[in-house]
């Protein structure tokens, strides 16, 4: 019995050594199965040194309470005089309770740890199949298994063997039962294994020699029939060799009373699961160089022969090398590799994804994918880099300079730690697993278990973070690093990587034109200048965003025209290599097409913007008004005020393009824009609001050249259509309205002549040939079209509405705003048409029936030879037009009685219509949905092409373009244009209902 102050003591002394429940543990150290090392302080500091004290102890009771009476004191004797058994035994049993569990069901075979104790030997294929000789069956073999396993796992746990080291050896574990179930379903079936050969590859981890506790065995079969005369035919021999691969299978996988030893997974055979089990060599081949995918290269990379026919097997590797080496040359191996990597990350549940360790982003899967596609590249060339085993290829990638040496080790160290993760994850309850357990209890034993003791849940969260964030960063420096000090020269006639070399990384990150791209690199890295070595630290990882576009070559080549341009510039590369978000969004605008970086080559100065955080924020109609009139006014001659508005209007077309770009892609610190409506929006505005201000600086100009300050008559520029609307694209022209009222005692035809006259000045200024991207003033919309006069008095617009004012003109009113010039002229004006635009009691049926004729007159004549009106933006299913029209007429019919629909905005209209109860909520979603879709595809062909467009470019990079800005990861192009057809098809059955009335 112990006395209560004995107890006290023991309770302080078991905290001290880690454990949580003391009560618990000092009961379980009073038990008669401990009796005779109870009070042994070596036992109690034993246990305290390993993952889980508690867990240990309570095996151990259980373990000694298996033992027979003979031997328990053998057991408990060694325990306390044998240090390196004592530590693996308490080791396994504070880390693996299934395990534990195992050594209670058979409690001799602790005695497997003292096997390797006196020269800590480290069993092999040999010893592991030695091991496994004696098993017969299927039970037999996974008790036989679970011993070996439990040497292995003693080790480990002790840091006998590291991380690589042990997963070795549950490879060569695995060999070996493989071998050894393959022994028994042949003793099972001996006519079937005299009927065939039969070869057994091993994929994955396992032929990669680096193999988890718990994982799934990916296997290949081979087979046929016997060597030399009379050995069956190859069709009976490739089903013997089926029946037996279907047994060796079941012995591995089915669940017994010992439970299970592991899955064996064949789906990695040619057609996966769809395709025979087993096949012979020849038709591997004929698969292979016919209908193979380029994931099944990258996987026949860790192929290996490990059980069965020796000789079938060396064939296949022989036969299938030379193919996976050719890999690379494939069309489109760089994005089908690059797609798999992000099927796999798209495919984790979202509440998975941040404690997901293998597959997740910063994962094993990353550095896995990183280095077998380097290997996949350079080992065309390079034979060194042939190797299945992920840390063994990392090595000698940096050995022959494709990886700088820092990043492997970096990279070396991040993998063992998250491998030894999911070691130990996996190894508690000998399940398979690789998310990151959430219990407390569960984190405190893994960070235990790795050697974190002091805090160990908060250093092991630490830990990991940390080296999770070093495999996301690395890739980039993976491919970069190296190539640029191939081009830089730094130590004259020496380069780590050959310009062959730097060729093929190039290519294989997407470059089309290495050769250019290299000479690209050349230029802004090599030498000994600061300008030089600023640009070999930022270039790494510039590369990378490059990379991650549609079109990385004009990235690099944007990049080195503006480096060109203001590389003597102090502030330049300071502010790229100080502002992260600066190199970032640089990168992100110079890569995602043209007309960003075509404005920016007129003005690199504008690249400032980018790295300040409110440089890309919308500036007001109010500022850009003041800024450009102030320039006008200093301007000495028209020419010039109208140049400065012009530059004024770059930048700003610039600014609002950047932002839009990286709104829409995103960045690192910052994702893309959820709302893509908040988009369109935001750059309908800015570009009306800028239009506006470059019109109003240039009619300033061409008043002060001709009549002074004060023009003969009040004048008023009214926008109409999409600039009216405030939802000008890139690409668009300004629409508008001319109207004037003659000053007080001004003859009329003087004050038209002038008004005349200014109108041609203001289009002659903002058409003069400059750096600047023109603006087109389109005055067609105007009473009569092209045949009626310029320009109109406000008293002859009213006796033309008055008279002979057609529907479709009051339609086009509908979205007409003034935009510049005289205020009061342009509200009178306002005044004037809203009758026109919002009739009282709304459209007669007559005036219905005419819009409606004109709409399906108007598609059926003005949609362009040859479109596909499915995605035609503007006039095609579901677009622009049908959505426009059908707000537009829903405005004129209740506008009257609806002041919500007296705007000139299409989606407020839309809005109001619905919060009047005129459309459904869902149809509302719908023509919303369509409208900005369309909308943005418009801006999109812009921001690629440098020039507008209505469809889809036909171009493969300047679709994919198209598709990354809307959203779309690479190689989805098709999905793009599948969603576009599906959005605006719904929106078309909707305006045929509320347009058509059908």
């Amino acid at each position: 019995m112990t006395v209560p102050g004995r107890r006290s003591s023991t309770f302080m002394r078991l905290l001290r050594s880690g454990f949580t429940d003391s009560a618990a543990a000092a009961r379980l150290l009073d038990s008669d199965a401990l009796a005779s090392v109870r009070t042994d302080p070596v036992l109690l500091d034993a246990l305290g040194a390993t993952a889980d004290p508690d867990l240990a102890l309570l095996g151990l009771v259980r373990l000694a309470e298996a033992q027979s009476e003979d031997e328990r004191p053998v057991l408990l004797d060694t325990l306390v005089s044998a240090k390196p058994l004592r530590d693996r035994l308490l080791g396994v049993l504070g880390a693996s309770e299934a395990l534990a569990d195992h050594l209670a069901r058979h409690p001799r075979d602790w005695h497997a740890l003292v096997t390797y104790e006196a020269a800590d030997l480290h069993p092999g294929l040999a010893e592991f199949e030695q091991g496994l000789a004696q098993a017969h069956d299927p039970i037999a073999l996974r008790v036989a298994y679970r011993r070996c396993l439990l040497s292995i796992a003693a080790r480990d746990v002790c840091g006998t063997i590291d991380v690589a080291q042990t997963a070795a050896e549950l490879a060569d574990l695995a060999t070996a039962t493989l071998r050894a179930a393959l022994r028994i379903a042949s003793a099972a079936a001996p006519e079937d294994a005299a009927a065939c050969r039969l070869a057994v590859i091993a994929m994955g981890k396992c032929g990669g020699n680096e193999l988890n506790y718990v994982s799934d065995v990916d296997v290949i079969f081979v087979g046929d029939a016997p060597a030399g005369p009379g050995g069956a035919d190859e069709g009976k021999a490739v089903q013997a060799a089926t029946r037996l691969a279907s047994h060796l299978m079941r012995i591995c996988s089915e669940t017994t009373i010992e439970g299970t030893i592991w899955p064996v997974d064949a789906n990695l055979r040619p057609e996966g699961r769809n395709g025979p089990l087993v096949r012979t060599l020849a038709s591997h081949l004929a698969y292979y160089q016919r209908w193979a995918k380029t994931w099944e290269f990258q996987a026949l990379l860790k192929a290996r022969a490990v059980a069965g026919d020796p000789d079938l097997g060396a064939q296949y590797i022989d036969a299938i090398t030379p193919l996976v080496w050719q890999a690379a040359e494939r069309e489109n191996f760089v994005a089908d590799v690059q797609k798999m990597r992000r099927r796999v990350v798209d495919n984790i549940p979202a509440a998975q994804v941040d404690r997901e360790l293998k597959l997740g982003p910063g994962g094993l899967r990353d550095v896995e994918f990183a280095v077998q596609l380097l290997q996949l590249v350079h080992g065309r060339s390079d034979a060194g880099l042939h190797s299945g085993t992920t840390l063994d290829a990392l090595h000698a990638l940096a050995a022959g300079g494709y990886v700088g040496r820092t990043d492997a080790a970096q990279l070396n160290d991040a993998y063992r730690f998250l491998r030894a993760m999911e070691h130990r994850i996996q190894l508690y309850r000998l399940r398979r697993t690789h998310l990151v357990p959430e219990d407390e209890a569960d984190l405190r034993r893994l960070g235990r278990s790795l050697g974190l003791r002091t805090e160990p849940v908060v250093e092991l969260n630490k830990a990991w973070r940390r080296h999770a964030s070093v495999v996301r960063r690395l890739h980039e420096k993976l491919f970069y690093r190296p190539l640029l000090d191939a081009v830089a020269q730094l130590a004259p006639g020496e380069a780590r990587l050959s310009p062959r070399a730097a060729g093929q990384r190039l290519e294989a990150l997407g470059y089309a034109d290495p050769a250019s791209a290299l000479r690209h690199l050349e230029a802004l890295a090599s030498g000994v200048t600061r300008k030089a070595a600023i640009q070999r630290t930022l270039l790494p990882v510039m590369l990378g965003w490059f990379a991650d576009s549609a079109d990385p070559d004009a990235g690099l080549l944007n990049f080195r025209k503006v480096s060109d341009a203001l590389g003597k510039t102090p502030w330049y590369l300071r502010l790229l290599r100080d502002e992260g978000a600066a190199a970032e969004n640089l990168a992100r605008v110079l890569s995602a097409g043209r007309l960003a970086p075509d404005l920016l080559m007129r003005a690199p100065e504008a690249v400032a913007l980018l790295g300040d955080p409110e440089g890309l924020g919308p500036r007001t109609h109010e500022a850009l008004d003041q800024e450009v009139l102030a320039a006008v006014g200093r301007a000495e001659s028209a020419e010039a005020g109208v140049a400065a508005a012009r530059g004024v209007r770059r930048r700003e077309l610039f600014r609002t393009a950047a932002a839009d770009i990286i709104r829409s892609y995103g960045t690192e610190d910052s994702p893309a824009e959820e709302d893509p409506g908040a988009l369109v929006d935001r750059v309908g505005s800015a570009v009306s609001d800028l239009t506006a201000a470059t019109i109003a600086g240039a009619l300033r100009a061409a008043v002060r050249h001709h009549w002074g300050e004060t023009l003969p008559t009040r004048f008023a520029i009214i926008g109409v259509g999409r600039f009216g609307g405030h939802e000008l694209g890139y690409g668009s022209d300004a629409d508008v309205l001319f109207v004037h009222e003659p000053r007080e005692g001004v003859d009329e035809q003087e004050a038209a002549k002038a008004a005349q006259t200014v109108i041609a000045e203001m289009r002659r200024l903002l058409q003069l040939p400059t750096a600047d991207p023109p603006l087109l003033i389109d005055a067609d919309l105007r009473p009569e079209g092209r045949s009626g006069p310029l320009v109109r008095t406000l008293s002859s617009y009213a006796a033309y509405y008055r008279r002979w004012s057609l529907t479709w003109e009051s339609q086009a009113l509908l979205r007409a705003e003034p935009v510049a010039g005289d205020a009061e002229i342009g509200a009178r004006f306002i005044e004037l048409i809203d009758p026109l635009r919002y009739p009282m009691e709304g459209l007669g049926e007559d005036a219905v029936r005419e819009i409606r004729r004109l709409k399906a007159r108007m598609e059926s004549e003005r949609l362009p030879r040859g479109a596909d009106p499915t995605l035609h933006t503007k006039l095609g299913r579901g677009g622009l037009s049908d959505v426009e029209w059908t707000v537009q007429l829903i405005q004129m019919r209740h506008a009257w009685s609806e002041p919500g629909l007296r705007t000139t905005r299409t989606r407020e209209a839309l809005a109001a219509a619905h919060a009047a109860g005129l459309i459904p909520t869902e149809e509302a979603q719908i023509l919303d949905e369509a409208w900005v879709l369309a909308t943005r595809v418009r801006n999109a062909v812009m921001l690629v092409r440098g020039r507008a467009g209505d469809t889809f470019p036909s171009e493969a990079r300047e679709l994919a373009a198209v598709g990354r800005y809307l959203g779309y990861a690479e190689g989805t192009v098709g999905e793009l244009l599948d969603d576009y057809r599906r959005i605006t098809r719904r929106a078309r059955a909707v305006v045929d209902d509320l347009f058509y009335g059908a």
